[in-house]
């Protein structure tokens, strides 16, 4: 079961290249200085591994482990880790400067809906044919949006000009 050393993990009986280790066995108690080889062979009575814990130490820490069972519960971890933690989606809520007052609403429902769920909102305002001679509406509409939730989000992007579209990024407080 001796396998070679990882960049990050610890190192395994045969790689220990120190002559003396200072020994922890699988109950946590410190059994003091001793050979390296002397150390393997305890291990290996009791059925365990010999793992280099912390190599900078002077002399290294070595630990008795069941490497499989360490791996496995590393694994473990590193799992429930990556199953609790929130990944943060941007979401886009499209509108045009000419929006009638029940489809802002609705729009707005939408934002807020989106940034309680603690995603970020992209709002794109598209202009069409003339509606490019009068970008101060378009402006004027995000600087509402803006007032709007100025509670529960903050501007991360302001409003910018990108072709035939007004960009602007809300994320949640």
């Amino acid at each position: 079961m001796n396998t070679p050393p990882t960049k990050s993990g610890p190192r395994y009986d045969n790689f220990i290249q120190s002559d003396k280790v200072r020994v922890i066995d699988d109950q946590g108690e410190n059994l003091g200085v001793m050979y390296t080889n002397e150390a393997i062979e305890q291990a290996a009575e009791v059925g365990l591994n010999l793992v280099e814990v912390s190599p900078n130490a002077d002399p290294p820490v070595c630990k008795f482990l069941d490497v499989g069972k360490h791996r496995f519960e590393a694994q473990k971890k590193a799992n429930l880790a990556r199953k609790s933690q929130k990944t943060q989606d941007i979401k886009e809520v499209k509108m045009r400067p000419n929006i009638d007052t029940h489809d802002y609403d609705v729009k707005m429902r939408n934002v807020f809906k989106f940034i309680d769920n603690g995603d970020k909102v992209k709002l794109t305002l598209r202009f069409r044919g003339r509606e490019m001679a009068h970008q101060e509406l378009g402006m004027n509409l995000l600087k509402r949006v803006q007032d709007d939730t100025v509670e529960v989000a903050k501007v991360e992007a302001f409003p910018r000009l990108e072709g035939r579209q007004m960009l602007m990024v809300l994320s949640p407080k």
